[in-house]
């Protein structure tokens, strides 16, 4: 049910409407002055649920029990949102070694805590001449890695750059 267009009690227009009691047993078509009587007796309110039909259903409930669970059920839906970050590590085409394995264990890392991992290689000045090198380094780090992550996006140009995208298996 949606909470912010229902029209309740003394806001509904409609002069007959299809009544459903705060059992949800079906009464029927009665005037809307019937409905409202029905539903101040039991001593809740009267609820336009489908406007659109003819003619309009009403329902009989609490209609402020309605909106504090339509707000904890958003609450709930929000708490089991699943955050996704992207972690960024920039590395150059002439990396050494031991670089290379410090930048590798940090990617692993970052993939074994559910990271998005984002590699980034920039290229400057005669770099962008031989930009094979920076790409087999790459080539290199997707295979040092493919038992733990897989790749959401092939190393790609963008400017003097090249971008990847680990992310875990």
């Amino acid at each position: 049910m949606q909470t912010k267009k229902n029209r309740i009690n003394g806001f509904i227009t409609a002069k007959t409407v299809r009544l459903v009691d705060h059992n949800s047993e079906m009464i029927g078509v009665v005037s809307l002055e019937k409905a409202l009587e029905t539903a101040q007796s039991v001593g809740l309110d009267l609820v336009e649920v489908a406007p659109d039909s003819t003619p309009p259903v009403c329902k009989i409930l609490d209609y402020s029990k309605q909106k504090y669970d339509a707000k904890k059920k958003a609450s709930e839906a929000r708490k089991k949102q699943k955050t996704l970050t992207i972690k960024e590590v920039k590395i150059g085409p002439n990396i050494s070694d031991h670089d290379y394995g410090t930048k590798l264990r940090q990617i692993k890392d970052f993939i074994t805590n559910s990271y998005k991992v984002k590699i980034t290689m920039r290229f400057r000045g005669r770099e962008l001449i031989h930009t094979e090198v920076g790409l087999e380094k790459l080539e290199r780090l997707i295979q040092d890695t493919e038992d733990i992550a897989k790749v959401e996006l092939m190393p790609k140009k963008e400017g003097n750059q090249y971008f990847l995208i680990l992310v875990s298996k």
